[in-house]
């Protein structure tokens, strides 16, 4: 396990977790190879979501220690899985089960500190192919419009070579620069709640696409410097808005 969520040593910052899962395996000289998955928080709206980053981190992570021979057929379940097809039992030297007896838990992290995100990546008792597995499986039980772009980050992270950081999150996002504030957290897990927070929308009843573009256009103005607002932050702001209108006409 890191010592810390970035990675490094040192008291670790107040964090919170924004998507989790507990990996089950056997250990790592048990006879039998078996995985199943335990609990999981893995929010993936808007793809690939804090979940589809998390899994992506796991194989990054991973990768590079995993045995040459297995890498192959790992890339197999891949592709299986992200078709959703059933993966034939057992593969990569392992058992897929929904049984978790007798299994040992590795609980992987992406975690915030309201400013940025990291990983916490608890990998002391399992074999580099084993979290990998997990990672994988764990994908595949996604709904569709996830996993496409989950299993894609994928085949970035299984040649990823270096430090799987903030860098790394940028590329499964997309390219999109994360700084994980509160803003960010409820973009990822409560979308809908996000966007009517940022347009000032109240009540309990999904708004009509007429009063989304009239709050949206009446924030703009207010956000724009040709109206007084502040050149700083206006760009990020006038984003903000944009993303919160998609995401509400988006749902009408």
């Amino acid at each position: 396990m890191t010592d810390s969520p970035n990675g490094g040593s040192g008291s670790r910052l107040a964090t919170i977790s924004i998507a989790e899962l507990e990996i089950c395996h056997s250990r790592p000289i048990a006879p039998t190879r078996r995985i199943a998955l335990g609990n999981r928080n893995l929010p993936c709206d808007p793809p690939p979501g804090a979940g589809g980053v998390l899994l992506a981190g796991i194989l990054a992570h991973t990768a590079p220690a995993i045995e040459p021979e297995l890498r192959e057929d790992l890339v197999r379940v891949m592709d299986t899985l992200a078709r959703g097809r059933r993966v034939v039992q057992p593969t990569v030297r392992h058992r897929f089960q929904t049984d978790r007896v007798g299994l040992t838990v590795s609980r992987q992290q992406l975690v915030s500190d309201g400013r940025s995100l990291a990983f916490d990546f608890d990998d002391d008792n399992a074999r580099p192919v084993q979290l990998a597995l997990g990672a994988v499986y764990a994908a595949g039980t996604l709904p569709e419009p996830a996993r496409t772009p989950v299993f894609d980050a994928f085949r970035n992270a299984l040649v990823w070579s270096r430090p799987v950081d903030a860098s790394f999150i940028s590329m499964v996002m997309g390219g999109v620069a994360i700084s994980a504030g509160i803003g960010d957290l409820r973009a990822w897990n409560d979308p809908v709640g996000w966007a009517l927070e940022v347009l000032e929308i109240e009540g309990d009843q999904a708004p009509s696409k007429r009063i989304v573009q009239r709050r949206f256009r009446s924030l703009l103005r207010a956000a724009h410097p040709d109206h007084g607002a502040i050149d700083d932050g206006a760009a990020a702001r006038i984003a903000e808005l944009s993303e919160a209108r998609r995401i509400l006409l988006a749902g009408l």
